[in-house]
């Protein structure tokens, strides 16, 4: 195992999608508002992180890979302070495209004794036009060409750069140079992404997408729905998340159900995106789709430990990966 992620080291890793800025304040709850009944919050602290497919970049470069990312910001005060984060965490930002009269995604958490409670989210979802399409593809295109890249993530939040030109422009890119793409969709482009690698839906998001109740419980119910959305898509796999119940992996391989270690959960936000990291990261290394899925649900597990967005600790998940 210890060779695959020293093979992370040496791996490019596209970042197609919409980044946020995770804006946390932090504080005590001693009594209750008397206006209405809400808790008041005593700040403490308060902390601004990249978040969305900017923690997906974040996971990459945690576990040694390089990341490129492509997103839109707002030429906005948030904005700014977003490419401020990126600088920081040493993350180039040639690949972010700002766009005016357009804000900045900001989701706004107020924690208090570990707990969150309430969350604020400043945003549009509006789709990017397609002349700012045009510009995204010319962007991508242009790193294609001056770098080897290993893998392209699909890290949609519907918050509008992805559209379906973009997804099929991009993906026929992809096939022509023999690179792995994976997605983590969302219910607006669900059924855009035709002959992707990887497709990561979660429970939700598979019922949305295919506009029906599913049961895990029941059995054949995850087997049938991931069988169609397999044949609907022309993906190679398909990695259902299903929470405190692990993954259910289908590729070409067969299915199997991979069930979630047990954790002391303090805070899920986030885990999708080191999902998403950690399997892209591991396909472009070599590995197949069933041990690929094995380490990234248990990337996805070890961050939900912590309170807040954080990447994974990359010697932490080789430690544990050993004893699969």
């Amino acid at each position: 195992m210890t060779d695959i992620f020293e093979k992370f080291n040496s791996l490019n890793i596209m970042i197609i999608g919409d980044v946020m800025m995770d804006s946390y304040i932090w504080g005590k709850v001693e009594r209750v508002s008397p206006e209405a009944p809400v808790p008041v919050v005593k700040v403490s602290n308060r902390e601004n992180r990249l978040g969305g497919a900017a923690n997906v970049a974040l996971n990459v470069q945690s576990l040694g890979g390089k990341p490129f990312i492509f997103a839109i910001i707002g030429d906005d005060k948030d904005g700014s302070e977003f490419m401020s984060l990126l600088k920081n965490q040493n993350l180039s930002g040639q690949g972010i495209l700002k766009i005016k009269n357009r804000p900045t995604t900001v989701k706004t958490r107020i924690i208090a004794h570990n707990q969150q409670i309430v969350r604020v989210d400043a945003e549009t979802d509006e789709n990017i036009s397609e002349a700012e399409t045009e510009v995204m593809i010319g962007m991508i295109k242009k790193i294609l060409t001056e770098q080897k890249i290993d893998a392209i993530i699909f890290e949609d939040y519907d918050k509008g750069l992805i559209t379906e030109k973009l997804i099929t422009e991009t993906v026929k890119l992809a096939e022509h140079r023999g690179i792995i793409t994976v997605v983590d969709p969302k219910k607006r482009n669900f059924h855009s992404y035709k002959g992707v690698h990887l497709f990561k839906p979660n429970l939700k998001e598979l019922e949305d997408g295919l506009k029906t109740v599913i049961n895990p419980s029941k059995s054949g119910q995850v087997e049938n729905s991931i069988s169609k959305l397999k044949s609907q898509l022309g993906a190679r796999a398909i990695m259902l998340t299903l929470s405190e119940k692990g993954v259910f992996i289908s590729s070409d391989q067969g299915q199997r159900h991979i069930p979630a270690h047990k954790r002391d959960i303090a805070d899920v936000s986030g885990a999708g995106d080191t999902v998403i990291a950690t399997a892209a990261l591991c396909l472009a290394a070599g590995l197949d789709e069933f041990k690929s899925s094995e380490i990234a649900n248990l990337a996805g597990g070890l961050v939900c430990e912590h309170v807040g967005v954080v990447p994974i600790d990359k010697a932490r998940l080789l430690e544990e990966s050993r004893k699969l």
